[in-house]
């Protein structure tokens, strides 16, 4: 890993790019190291460790970046069937290492006979993919294809589409649990721990139960193709019996992220459009660092930013 990050540190790239590029092979680092059993720094990277490999990765988060798009969609992903020789010896598809870092991300075998996904390919999607399922609505732009050498009885091939969602309209899963026997202090670590391994939103709301206990109603907000995982967390992290789940209809904005630079320093500004409406907020911990370093209120670092 040490010689991967070495090396991508010497390349003529933004750091928006570098970073992807390192958080993809810390993804296959720690599947390997899962693998065998060994720590991250003692991995050794075979086939993916090789120029070319880390010319595909490097190649795929440049594009990435130029391509601009808010949100990546892709459907479940085929990893093929059989197995593949690679250089531990012949191993089931998909290989370990994909199968670990696909975890969480929904994926399907079938007559195709061979390896369709391997680690590097898995871990870009995990990297890049915001959700996975059936495809928006949308009109496409731009359309791309990418071939393989394999022949297969199906074709063998990546396809792309570029364009803008139709209505600004999508679903999301709600899952709720009422809790009257959990302390406040479990109660925001588990909502801190939702919401780092990837929620969409979290919630707490008080509420009154059975015996005249005073209880708290907590509310996960996640992809429908997460619901399961946030499920499991639930029951990780709190002392709940049951989860309840839903499927909800939402209007959403277009939403994008850009770096500025300003009188106080760098600072990342979201922004939000459709709908004939158009909005923008700093993000509040550049917000906040700024006017701690500067010795001024929250409100006076926000206008001079805006200027």
């Amino acid at each position: 890993m040490a010689e991967i990050s070495a090396l991508l540190e010497k390349l003529p790239l933004s750091e928006k790019v570098r970073e992807d590029a390192k958080a993809v092979y810390a993804l296959i680092a720690a599947a390997e190291s899962e693998v065998h059993g060994a720590p991250v720094e003692e991995i050794h990277f075979h086939e993916v460790g090789s120029l070319d490999a880390v010319a595909d990765v490097t190649a795929v988060c440049l594009l990435m970046e130029m391509i601009g798009a808010e949100k990546v969609v892709a459907s479940p992903v085929h990893v093929g069937s059989g197995t593949v020789r690679c250089a531990h010896g012949i191993l089931p598809v998909p290989a370990p290492a994909t199968a670990l870092i696909l975890r969480d991300i929904p994926i399907y075998s079938g007559s195709v006979r061979g390896e369709l996904c391997t680690p590097t390919g898995a871990a870009l999607l995990s990297r890049f993919v915001s959700s996975f399922g059936n495809m928006p609505v949308m009109r496409v732009e731009k359309i791309g294809y990418g071939m393989g050498k394999k022949d297969f009885e199906v074709a063998n091939c990546v396809r792309a589409m570029l364009g803008e969602t139709g209505d600004g309209r999508d679903e999301v899963a709600v899952l709720t649990t009422n809790l009257d026997d959990e302390t406040p202090e479990k109660i925001g670590f588990a909502v801190e721990a939702l919401l780092r391994e990837g929620a969409l939103d979290v919630t707490t709301a008080p509420l009154g139960m059975k015996k005249n206990r005073p209880a708290v109603e907590l509310t996960v907000l996640c992809r429908p193709s997460e619901a399961e995982k946030f499920a499991r967390l639930l029951f990780l992290h709190t002392p709940t019996l049951g989860v309840r789940e839903r499927v909800e209809k939402r209007y959403v904005l277009s939403r994008s992220e850009e770096t500025r630079e300003t009188s106080l320093g760098p600072v990342r500004v979201k922004t939000a459009s459709g709908y004939g409406v158009k909005k923008e907020k700093i993000e509040y911990e550049d917000l906040s660092r700024a006017a701690r370093e500067a010795g001024i209120s929250l409100r006076e670092a926000e206008e001079r930013i805006r200027g």
